[in-house]
């Protein structure tokens, strides 16, 4: 009996050992229903319809920046079968085409940052948040940030610095000659766009000038007239009428730059394959000069904005609409933008101007700096309007040779009152 139940003991060990042997051995596979039960489920994939509005330069053909970016923006974002609408808008013109009717304008669209508020007044802009605000934070310096920003609110992913600066010739002019617009004109003219109303506020705002108070007061009005501006007025049509500066205007500057006639011009980073053609080796450019009014050393200061992707608020598809603002403003397609556009939009993220391509290239250098030193924060508040209406009249009177000492002054105030709405 006992060798019975010994036998049934030693029976029951090996079954036992057999057991745990099993727990260690590679477990099996689930059956395949259960696998496909447990498994994520693929992403649906939405039909959406992104409807982009950029200038002609930006969408010429499928090679263009617009094309090439945004086809890498569906690459990177497969949850989107997108069907892409790109339709002709400058950005200077987003403040009158995006506002004649928001809901049928583009879900994202580039702007110039003197269009804001116009965007802003008809509900045409939408704030930014979130990532892309993160974004815009993390690239850019504070001045270029302040450019989309109104009431504590960033509206815009900025793309590009837009300003205009100096391109000079480096065998006329040595580096100190270049501080001050005068000893540069007492060796050789210079062209200027007098009859441009982006580019002779320069003189006013040299002499203590202002708009709009600090750019944002519209209650403030232009305040360009008074002996300081009356000042400014003369002094330019006294440079324009001994010749050592000329109308530059309609390609004028260009051409003469190349012809020798002047050693300077003021443009922007549009023309700086033209200018360093024109130049060569003497090709160069710096910030702005300063002036001498009235005994006084002054310095010239430039509008400075942004260009940015601006998200339209009524789009059928925001979220989708911020995440591609973001993408085209980031600081990898900035620099698709300046390589396609052959160095005609140069990036305004900190990352990248600190790079060598940037560094070396003396009109993004000269732009930055400008930007930095020589400029004030162009208004983009409505009252604008007003300004860009009436502004003309000066200049073409100083071009025409119609303004000397004996009316400067009187001149001046009627064109301030002009720029106060009240017309020329």
């Amino acid at each position: 009996m006992k060798k019975i139940i010994a036998l049934l003991l030693a029976c029951m060990m090996v079954i036992g050992l057999v057991a745990c042997g099993g727990s260690t051995t590679e477990p099996t596979s689930a059956p395949a229903e259960n696998n496909n039960a447990n498994a994520e489920a693929p992403a649906e994939v939405q039909d959406i319809t992104l409807k982009v509005w950029g200038p002609q330069e930006d969408q010429a053909d499928e090679n263009s920046f617009l094309q090439v970016a945004c086809g890498k923006f569906a690459e990177a974002h497969p949850e989107y079968n997108i069907t892409w609408v790109f339709e002709v808008c400058a950005e200077g013109d987003a403040g009158t085409m995006v506002t004649k009717d928001p809901s049928a304008a583009a879900d994202v669209y580039m702007y110039a940052n003197d269009q804001l508020g116009a965007l802003i007044q008809a509900n045409a802009i939408a704030k930014l948040g979130g990532d892309a605000l993160a974004q815009v934070q993390a690239d850019n310096s504070e001045h270029m940030v302040s450019t989309v920003s109104t009431d504590g609110s960033v509206y815009g992913v900025p793309y590009a610095i837009n300003t205009w600066f100096m391109y000079y010739d480096k065998s006329v002019y040595t580096e100190e000659d270049i501080k001050s617009l005068d000893a540069m004109m007492a060796k050789k003219p210079v062209a200027f766009e007098v009859t441009n109303t982006w580019y002779l506020p320069a003189f006013y705002y040299a002499v203590g000038g202002t708009m709009f108070g600090d750019g944002t007061d519209g209650s403030q009005g232009v305040q360009f007239g008074g002996e300081q501006g009356a000042a400014a007025t003369l002094y330019v049509a006294e440079a324009l009428a001994s010749g050592n500066m000329i109308e530059g205007g309609g390609g004028a500057g260009m051409d003469a730059l190349r012809n020798g006639t002047v050693g300077a011009i003021f443009s922007g980073t549009w023309d700086a394959a033209n200018v360093a053609e024109a130049l060569g080796e003497n090709y160069a450019a710096a910030q702005l000069p300063c002036v001498t009014i009235n005994g006084e050393e002054c310095q010239l200061k430039s509008f400075a904005g942004s260009k940015a992707f601006g998200v339209n608020p009524n789009s059928a598809n925001m979220k989708a609409a911020y995440a591609l603002a973001a993408w085209l403003g980031s600081a990898e397609m900035q620099d698709l933008h300046y390589e396609i556009r052959n160095g005609e939009v140069v990036p305004c993220a900190l990352s990248l101007l600190s790079g060598d391509e940037y560094s070396t290239n003396p009109a993004a250098v000269a732009q930055e700096a400008t930007f930095s030193n020589t400029s004030v924060l162009q208004p983009s508040i409505p009252e604008m309007n007003t300004y860009w209406g009436n502004a003309d009249s000066m200049g073409k009177a100083l071009a025409n040779g119609e303004i000397d000492a004996s009316n400067a002054a009187d001149m001046t105030e009627k064109w301030n009152a002009g720029l106060n709405g009240t017309g020329l």
